[in-house]
């Protein structure tokens, strides 16, 4: 009998994930001084009642982590865009100042023409030939009124450009200002969101480290288990390892075995779910995304019968687990609280869906 069919008949065993430092705080506070979650631990019954809280806790703890993960990722995404609009923004406004300055170059000018010909200056060629005396100072008063008229046109001409610019400038400012606003307005929403997350996730951790400390030393030992399934051929299942291949990322995952859960841990000594796969493959030189739903979407699509060792693994409707398929039904994962980085059964938790990177 597994492990899982030991301590959860008819349920799939939960997991968790979110930041190293909320689990330390929560730990280092107690129960007491954390936020309490909506679902509050019941009153215990059997043992295996205990057990079966805990695993039911640790899921929802896993659920709010990968939120949370999924709420930071969205914020740094947010933060990014504000980054991009407030620069933007600011070019923007350079120019429209460059438009402007060119403008006000041009306007005395523009200024002294507009005012001469209210005064009713006379610079057409009929006018030279009525005011002329001789045809020579006609072709000279026609000469000057030919320079004239073109350094007039060339003038009014170059204010217009310079008018059509910084009226084009002032449009673009003023996108560029609103979407800068739009980034910075959706920022905070998204840090709202996120803080509301975490303290979500403390009162989470504080349930599943409350309901751990109920449990007796045996049930907390049954529930940690081995962390290598008796006759799993380690060897067996790596053999045909290449440099940079799935299967050499989950090589790399296997040196974690033993590891302990953390929520939000994704560095050796501490790992949740997602953490966990992210880690492996980068050791491969593969950059995964960080929470276990957008894990679940990248990479290619496979077929629950077509997977092959190394495969990324999500389980539940919302993909709120995950890991790395080890062979022979077998998945690497980093599983709950209280329970180490191990191999186990894939069977133990509802499958999602597997993709190949």
């Amino acid at each position: 009998m597994t492990r899982a069919s030991r301590l959860r008949p008819g349920r799939a065993l939960g997991r968790s994930s979110v930041a190293v430092g909320l689990l330390g705080a929560a730990l280092a506070a107690g129960p007491a001084t954390a936020q309490p979650a909506t679902d509050q631990p019941a009153a215990l019954g059997t043992p295996s009642e205990a057990v079966q809280q805990l695993i039911d806790l640790s899921h929802q703890s896993e659920q709010t982590n990968q939120a949370t993960l999924g709420a930071q990722a969205d914020l740094d995404t947010k933060l990014a865009a504000r980054h991009t609009a407030e620069a933007a923004a600011a070019v923007d406004r350079q120019a429209l100042d460059a438009a402007k300055t060119t403008l006000a170059q041009y306007q005395p000018e523009i200024d002294a023409i507009a005012s001469a010909t209210y005064r009713g200056a006379r610079t057409g060629r009929l006018f030279a030939v009525v005011l002329s005396d001789s045809p020579q100072q006609l072709l000279d008063q026609m000469s000057a009124m030919d320079a004239l008229a073109a350094q007039t046109t060339v003038k009014v001409s170059g204010f217009k450009r310079a008018a059509d610019a910084a009226a084009a400038a002032d449009v673009t400012a003023r996108a560029s200002a609103d979407s800068a606003r739009t980034a910075a307005d959706q920022a905070a929403a998204v840090r709202a969101d996120l803080t509301r997350r975490q303290t979500e996730l403390q009162g989470r951790i504080a349930d599943v480290t409350t309901a751990w400390a109920r449990l007796s030393a045996a049930d907390k030992q049954s529930l940690a288990g081995s962390p290598l399934p008796a006759g799993f051929d380690r060897d067996a299942v790596l053999r045909g390892l290449t440099p940079g291949s799935p299967i050499a990322a989950l090589a790399a995952g296997m040196t974690r075995i033993g590891d302990p859960y953390v929520w939000g841990g994704n560095q050796p000594g501490g790992f949740d779910c997602s953490g966990l796969v992210q880690w492996a493959f980068k050791q491969v030189g593969k950059d995964l995304p960080r929470t276990s739903e957008a894990q679940s979407l990248g990479g290619t699509p496979v077929a629950r019968d077509d997977m092959q060792v190394g495969d990324v693994v999500t389980f539940y409707d919302d993909a709120s687990h995950v890991g790395i398929y080890a062979g022979n039904g077998m998945i690497l994962h980093a599983s709950t609280f209280g329970v180490p980085v191990a191999i186990a059964p894939i069977g133990n938790q509802p499958f999602h869906n597997a993709r190949r990177y």
